[in-house]
């Protein structure tokens, strides 16, 4: 395999017509370029270069070699700018995995502003609903980063990025969308639009619901983390979700819980973030959770007791929290 400096050093004879301008060009001397140019004809097996009274010329194997060895050159030059523009956190590819319902109000206006201000940086999303599948896409390499509930178990690195808030979702006129705010309690015998077994938040939830003592009715299970809050405003019953899943214009009445219940969102990485990952964490950081306004208005009307920030939506650095705040485990 020829040295890249061997192939500068064809390139820059065939463009000077010397070796002695080929030397001055590379800050080199005369007798490191005919090594080089030997080298060369020594791998390749053939002349590359007729001595001439009053220079050198390429021979047509010459001629075929430099094409190729200026693309070389090139690539070899494209890549160390962009491991450089890389490490600068200007360019390169970004790898992202997210949970399903975290796409929209969480990364997609941080995404959006990457897209104008880091045009270079090219960004990739798998979405899921398993944390399992989430934590094995870092743990192969396959994504740089996942954004997903936590603090996940295992020795992946983990960065608090927001806090989230988990809300009761209701057909407009449901008893309990007359309330301004909910306790867990009164979901006891509630019908419930759960969440399939595919989907990781249908254990979390029973979970929650056990250590509380509750056990609502379950109507039915969608594996879409979306398509529970809009079934409930169909009038198919109550759904228990993260914020992130009720869309904008959202048909039905959404209420906090009270306490306030919320849950701590985080960047899992494979070890320290490099600087293009540690850069996007930081403005997931600084930019929180998305809440539509017309749900942050339901929620900062009803407003859960003993939390006058009920309403917001996310914040910086938001999620210091080490596990979810509910009612059950207070």
């Amino acid at each position: 395999m020829p040295s890249l400096r061997a192939l500068e050093c064809l390139v820059a004879v065939a463009d000077s017509g010397s070796i002695t301008q080929a030397a001055l060009l590379l800050h080199s001397s005369q007798p490191a370029v005919s090594h080089q140019i030997a080298s060369l004809e020594r791998e390749t097996r053939t002349v590359l270069l007729r001595r001439e009274p009053r220079g050198v010329k390429l021979t047509p194997a010459g001629r075929a070699a430099v094409a190729d060895a200026r693309r070389a050159i090139e690539a070899a030059a494209s890549a160390v700018r962009s491991a450089r523009a890389a490490g600068q956190a200007a360019g390169g590819v970004l790898r992202l995995a997210c949970a399903q319902s975290l796409s929209v109000a969480l990364l997609a206006p941080v995404i959006r502003q990457w897209h104008r201000r880091y045009p270079e940086v090219a960004i990739t999303l798998r979405e899921s609903t398993a944390m399992d599948e989430l934590l094995g896409l870092v743990d192969s390499d396959e994504v740089d980063v996942a954004l997903l509930p936590g603090p996940p178990p295992g020795s992946l690195t983990v960065t608090a990025v927001a806090e989230e808030e988990i809300v009761l979702t209701a057909p407009t006129g449901h008893p309990l969308a007359e309330r301004p705010a909910v306790r867990l309690e009164d979901l006891q015998g509630a019908p419930l639009v759960h969440f399939a077994p595919d989907n990781g938040l249908g254990a979390w939830l029973d979970r929650s619901l056990a250590r509380a003592g509750v056990h609502p009715e379950t109507v039915m299970r969608t594996s879409v983390t979306a398509a529970a809050p809009q079934l409930a405003a169909a009038g198919l019953g109550v759904a228990v979700s993260p914020v992130s899943a009720v869309s904008d214009g959202f048909p039905g009445a959404v209420r906090s819980f009270s306490p306030r219940w919320v849950r701590q969102l985080v960047a899992v990485t494979a070890g320290e973030p490099d600087p293009l990952v540690a850069r996007f964490i930081g403005n997931l950081r600084s930019h929180g959770v998305r809440v539509p306004r017309g749900v942050r208005t339901q929620l900062t009307e009803g407003g859960a007791e003993g939390d006058p920030d009920s309403g917001t939506d996310g914040g910086p650095a938001a999620g210091k929290e080490k596990r979810d705040r509910h009612p059950s485990n207070r």
